[in-house]
């Protein structure tokens, strides 16, 4: 049981360090606000893991659902500008 917790830890850990790191590379703001929002999903599930389900639920209500949903309403609203 304890080994399977610890690769679940790695597992979030290095999916959540992806995450971030794509949300960095990412040029387009509607998909590193998409990636943003599963990075919060992946926080959420190892504070689950870290049995703190308080923390679980308030981090993927309002970091992955409410954070994300406010940041693509923020960004359908503004005009998009190519590169030249």
């Amino acid at each position: 049981m304890i080994e399977l917790i610890i690769v679940l830890h790695i597992l979030f850990l290095a999916a959540a360090v992806a995450a971030a790191l794509s949300i960095f590379w990412i040029k387009d703001l509607l998909a590193a606000a998409i990636a943003f929002g599963a990075f919060s999903f992946l926080l959420a599930l190892e504070f689950l893991v870290l049995q703190a389900p308080d923390v679980a639920i308030a981090e993927a209500a309002i970091g992955a659902g409410i954070s994300t949903v406010i940041f693509v309403i923020a960004i359908k609203g503004t005009r998009r500008q190519e590169d030249e």
